[in-house]
């Protein structure tokens, strides 16, 4: 009996430390700590994974209670341990992880699909739904410090170097949505334009080059071409933002509220004008454009349409503060993307996704849920899903033909109008700009309004008065 307990102990300090004398002080006097390093050293080894890392982020860290933090599996064993240091792990395939630091704006998959089924007992009709989608409202309002809405600036619209290309037209266009802060974009309208016309917002996401990279080109100036009039802007922070603010600032949680403020400003602007046709307002955009599709057709029934693209997801909500930096899904007890995007019910609204990132599972979790709340309006097929399982994150000329196809038949479009003689949609009468040709304030800012603000702190006191 007394060989088996010096075993034992001997076996355990191998366990837990490696040594005898690293036992006698791996205890509870110092909570049993080890360095992080060789925690995650010991979990790869035990569970025969492999977790990716750089050293800046395990260097002088250490866990708690390492030892106690064991699971049956590789993943509830890394929950157990990187939980107390505010870290986390994502899964990129079986047996592979890549540590994390916390991320307040994703959970797993499998908390996903606990949020929905937990976020789908507060309704079972259209009137419980309706309660709920009118309790959240007000509150994403005040959340995005849009409540009340700020005075709108009296100034007219400033729109530069009309072009005119096959089929359509091009201005570039600032609007002043907060006294000297101006977001600008790029108007694509039909080159003939009969009656009322239908309008696009297409606010921009986080890729390469902003609003001027040529899938964006291709896709504004096709709906313009199928007789639309679509217009395209920039983030906050991005594009020619960045002649008032620095590109860091584009990280600061007011960026979602500037954001959504432009879509809003925008949208006044566009239905001002006599050819836009009210009944006729779809908004698109990819990434943290597809963040904001939703966010704004939630927010504004004047969105009669709505096309979010690689974005919806019931555990992701954006890792940019542009997308989640203000309590917006802390709304009525929390909520996520997914019932943001309900909350367009019944409006036509075609989801995108793609098999390379957190939209992968769209098809099997995100549409049914979606599908219950528009049975509530008796209009489940208003919802739909083109599912691109082989792509990856981007607004892919697929994805832009998928867009097409809903936006033309919603809106009765003329989609013959940009199809070559095989049938299928070209975009090779489309002409690709080059940066400066999209500018509204000149290559080096030099057309900037006197009255324009500097800087993050004056942003910040326009929203303390």
């Amino acid at each position: 009996m007394l060989n088996y307990i010096k075993i034992s102990l001997i076996n355990t300090c191998l366990l837990i430390g490696g040594t005898h004398a690293f036992a006698q002080t791996n205890n509870s006097d110092n909570d049993y700590k080890k360095p992080l390093k060789q925690v995650l050293a010991e979990i790869q080894d035990r569970f025969h994974v492999q977790v990716k890392y750089s050293e800046d982020m395990v260097k002088d860290r250490f866990v708690p209670y390492a030892d106690w933090r064991y699971k049956p599996t590789a993943a509830k064993t890394l929950a157990a341990v990187l939980a107390p240091l505010d870290m986390k792990v994502n899964e990129e395939g079986p047996n592979a992880f890549k540590l994390k630091y916390y991320e307040y704006s994703r959970i797993t998959p499998e908390e996903g699909r606990e949020k929905l089924a937990y976020l789908s007992s507060f309704y079972h009709d259209k009137a419980s739904w309706e309660k709920r989608k009118y309790d959240l409202r007000p509150c994403m309002l005040q959340a995005l410090q849009l409540s009340p809405m700020p005075a709108k600036p009296a100034s007219k619209p400033i729109i530069t170097n009309k072009r005119v290309m096959d089929g359509y037209t091009i201005e570039n266009i600032a609007i002043e949505t907060l006294p000297g802060v101006y977001v600008c974009g790029s108007l694509y309208k039909p080159l003939k334009i009969k009656g009322k016309i239908p309008v696009v917002l297409c606010p921009d996401g986080h890729f390469g080059d902003g609003r001027y990279r040529a899938d964006g080109q291709y896709r504004y100036a096709t709906l313009a071409r199928m007789g639309a009039m679509a217009i395209s802007y920039d983030l906050f922070a991005w594009g020619e933002s960045l002649l008032q603010f620095k590109g860091e600032d584009h990280r600061r949680s007011l960026a979602m509220t500037v954001q959504a403020l432009n879509s809003f400003r925008i949208l006044d602007y566009l239905l001002s004008l006599k050819e836009a046709d009210p009944n006729r307002v779809a908004i698109t955009g990819a990434s943290g454009g597809g963040s904001q599709t939703m966010l704004i057709t939630a927010l504004d029934d004047r969105i009669k349409l709505s096309v979010p693209v690689v974005m919806l997801s019931s555990y992701f909500s954006g890792g940019c503060p542009c997308e989640s930096g203000q309590p917006v899904h802390l709304c009525g007890g929390g909520t996520n993307n997914d019932e943001l995007a309900a909350m367009a019910a019944p409006r036509p609204q075609l989801v995108i996704s793609d098999g390379g990132d957190w939209s992968a599972n769209v098809p099997d979790t995100d549409l049914p849920y979606l599908q219950k709340i528009y049975g509530y309006y008796g209009k489940p097929e208003m919802v739909q899903n083109a599912h691109f399982p082989k792509e990856g994150h981007d607004y892919g000329k697929s994805k832009r033909l998928a867009m097409y196809d809903f936006v033309a038949r919603q809106f009765k479009l003329n989609i013959n109008a940009v199809k070559g003689a095989d049938g299928k949609v070209d975009e090779s009468k489309v002409t690709i700009e080059k940066f400066p040709a999209q500018y509204v304030f000149g290559a080096n800012g030099e057309n900037l309004p006197k009255n324009a603000i500097h800087g993050f702190g004056e942003l910040e006191r326009l929203f303390a008065k």
